[in-house]
């Protein structure tokens, strides 16, 4: 995985079969990237419903989510229309996995992302990342978490 501090690599996915998405797009705003295996999968679902109902105390502190999988972009579609989510997904399909390859989340042998997390400040620079068991739906505390202490940095940064 990259390390917080490293420059978040710049990327241009598909969101919608005539859409794509760049990291440059989010410029001035937070970045919270959720790298998963699979559309459909169980765990999959459940951490995509859970972000997708946490959406609202993302953008209180200045976030964005995007999620990003080697899923095609119309599975994304299915997926994202069925499950009624409102953020993008991103279909790192062709070349398949070159960017969770950049961010250091490609499993190679099952030919899928791990489920990752990064939180990227205004800047593009990764100020947390968090990588789950497959298994294991890592919730959304880490990324609260992640994003609250960075208000409380600008905050000391502005007083001192």
């Amino acid at each position: 995985m990259l390390s917080v501090g490293s420059k978040a690599p710049e990327f241009s996915l598909y969101a919608t079969p005539d859409q794509k998405i760049s990291l440059s797009e989010f410029r001035g705003k937070r970045v919270i990237l959720a790298f998963y295996p699979a559309d459909w999968s169980p765990v999959c679902s459940d951490q995509m419903a859970l972000y997708n109902e946490m959406l609202k105390y993302f953008h209180k502190l200045n976030a964005e989510l995007i999620g990003v999988s080697v899923d095609g972009k119309w599975c994304h579609m299915a997926f994202s229309h069925d499950r009624n989510l409102h953020f993008p997904l991103l279909a790192d399909f062709e070349p398949k996995g070159e960017v969770s390859e950049k961010y250091g989340v490609y499993d190679h042998t099952v030919g899928e992302c791990k489920r990752a997390l990064y939180v990227i400040d205004e800047e593009g620079v990764v100020r947390w990342a968090y990588l789950s068991p497959t298994g294991v739906n890592p919730g959304a505390d880490g990324i609260l978490n992640a994003l609250e202490e960075m208000d409380q940095v600008a905050e000391n940064d502005l007083n001192n």
